[in-house]
């Protein structure tokens, strides 16, 4: 894990971090003395949420007041408990004419001065309570005092509560919905590093070869380390059965019964992509419902609640129906408080779940296109053996060059120029061996493949070009066909439809010789064809490639390096994958 901040020291930090975080909701408001974040436009008729807990867990919990949510919230110290004061400006800046709930994670120093800020504000006047939250499954209940500590489960304790809240429930029934729902979660955390704070010189970390099962926010020890670091969907598998195998006599918090509704939260730590999340949540749903009978009524993923930069996440599955069971609601009305619109941090990962689809409604057929039949009047035919030797050393040359051509790109560019040409490759020569591509020896059909492979297989730039290449290739060839089709006739007629297919290109790009593009390849190449032989204009082809290795790019990712970025003769590698495929042509006669 880097250790790198843009704010070194935590001087500072946190005041200035809830600032900014108030700024997309102009009802927010700032007690910047007390980091108590306050909705003004709270409404003292009905109950007051109020929480909150260290720092280094945004958006918990500051990002969560508003409308529907949190009344206040209250900021401590990275990773440390607000101090009773500060918890007692939160309570006393929302006071409500029903009362007020404290709900609070499961740690000792939360425990401590929520509760000594309950027993005053109860003191002071305040219709005041409290709930605790605790839902890791990690911490087992042998030899565990404190029970469960909290994980980002508490967030969908605030969902639901605030929405009750919202809707003009009365404390008792507020309540008694916050410790029912609170009671039916169960969460795990996985981490591949501990996070760093900023400024400290200490820093544990983990093995390259490690994964920690049943982390802690705070950078506490997991439950237990897994090496080497299981697949992705061993690790759900492992996560899944700690939190939903009832038979663990330790571990086996809440009972899932056959029917029972669920929801699930999946929170990242702060350091995991989008990508990675969005991958693990599809791995969640698919083994809970192939595994565990169970498909999410309600599902929400995203930073509900970080540790800072740690490249983990938390999983929580909630019985609902288990909730509705001990206390005065239904599983439909915990559904609707949970749905109901917030104008919070939260909308950004629940989004609209009130009418939910199956999975298996959600993912769509694809609309399947039949392929053109090839008309042999328009079609250019060539000897099948020819051409199929010609198209493999193509093909071959291609995937011998993606090693070079991928760490040219690497310097120049976004490095996948090479896996774009090499899977266009391969999958050209699975075409030659599963379908024959080249028995008949129509140049059409071969086109019309290529197509296929561009549009379905072959993103990024390159692929777009290509993608017009070949189509205006085809439609060009078809079109004149009939100016001659002789052994002499063929190099013209390839030369006028390479170069039409040019003109296509250069309607979407403004690309041309001299720009260090694959058109340095490209136009050489046709150009030497319209007047030369075949293999003048493979020779012009790679005297193009050549000399892209000391052009300055004009277009393209490499234009975005600066002026001390050290190319060291490197060719651009679209060029040079044109021009090894063009070589391939020839050396394949």
């Amino acid at each position: 894990m880097s250790n790198r901040h843009i704010f070194g020291s935590p001087d500072g930090l946190v005041t200035k971090c809830i600032k900014g975080i108030i700024a997309y909701n102009p009802a927010l408001s700032l007690d910047e003395e007390n980091r108590v974040v306050i909705n003004t436009e709270y409404d003292r008729s009905k109950v007051s949420l109020v929480s909150g807990g260290g720092s280094g867990h945004e958006p918990a919990w500051s990002g969560y007041v508003g409308e529907n949510m949190l009344a206040s919230s209250v900021a401590g110290d990275i990773f440390a408990s607000p101090s009773t004061k500060q918890i007692l400006a939160a309570i006393d800046a929302v006071p409500s004419d029903k009362g007020t709930i404290l709900v609070v994670t499961n740690y000792t120093g939360d425990c401590l001065h929520f509760g000594l800020a309950n027993e005053k504000a109860i003191a002071r006047g305040h219709n005041c309570r409290m709930i605790i939250c605790g839902d890791d499954v990690s911490v087992g209940r042998k030899g565990s005092l404190v029970g469960r500590r909290g994980l980002a489960g508490q967030q969908g304790v605030l969902k639901v509560m605030g929405g009750a809240a919202g809707a003009g429930e009365s404390l008792d029934d507020v309540y008694d919905l916050g410790v029912a729902f609170s009671d039916q979660i169960v969460t795990i955390a996985a981490t591949l590093d501990h996070c760093h704070v900023p400024g400290r010189t200490e820093h544990g970390t983990l093995k390259s070869d490690e994964i920690e099962l049943g982390t802690g926010p705070h950078n506490e020890p997991g439950y237990q380390k897994l090496s080497p670091v299981p697949t992705p969907e061993d690790l759900v598998k492992r996560i899944l059965v700690y939190c939903l195998d009832e038979n663990d006599p330790d571990r086996g918090y809440v009972k899932f019964g056959k029917g029972d509704e669920t929801m699930l939260l999946v929170s990242n730590y702060g350091g995991i992509s989008y990508l990675e999340m969005g991958a693990l949540v599809d791995e969640i749903l698919e083994q809970l419902a192939r595994d565990w009978g169970t498909e999410p009524v309600r599902v929400v993923w995203g930073t509900l609640e970080t540790s800072l930069n740690a490249p983990a996440f938390s999983v929580s599955v909630i019985n609902v129906t288990a909730a509705a069971d001990n206390c005065k609601y239904s599983t439909n009305d915990i559904k609707s408080f949970f749905d109901v619109r917030t104008n919070t941090s939260w909308e950004s990962m629940a989004g609209s779940q009130a009418k939910r689809r199956s999975r298996r409604e959600q993912i769509a057929e694809p609309v399947l296109h039949t392929k053109k039949t090839v008309d042999d009047a328009k079609d250019l035919k060539v000897d099948p053996k020819t051409l199929d030797s010609m198209l493999r050393k193509a093909c071959s040359n291609i995937v011998e060059s993606e090693p070079d051509l991928t760490k040219w790109d690497t310097i120049m560019g976004d490095g996948d120029c090479g896996e774009t040409l090499k899977t266009g490759a391969l999958n050209l020569l699975a075409a030659l061996d599963s379908q024959n591509l080249a028995s008949s020896g129509s140049v059409v059909t071969v086109l019309q493949e290529l197509e296929e492979i561009v549009e379905g297989k072959m993103g990024g730039t390159l692929g777009g070009i290509l993608g017009i290449f070949f189509v205006s290739m085809r439609t060009a060839l078809e079109q004149n066909i009939d100016q001659g089709t002789g052994s002499e006739g063929i190099p013209e007629l390839w030369g006028k439809a390479l170069n039409v297919a040019l003109g296509s290109l250069r309607r979407y790009t403004p690309a041309g010789e001299g720009d260090r593009t694959v058109m340095d390849t490209l136009i050489p190449f046709a150009r030497e064809l319209l007047s030369s032989n075949f293999d003048q204009a493979v020779e012009a082809a790679i005297r193009g490639a050549e000399a892209t290795k000391s052009m300055k790019p004009r277009l393209g990712r490499a234009t975005y390096l600066g002026e001390n970025t050290s190319r060291d003769s490197v060719p651009d590698p679209g060029a040079w994958g044109a021009m090894v495929a063009i070589k391939g042509l020839r050396d394949g006669m």
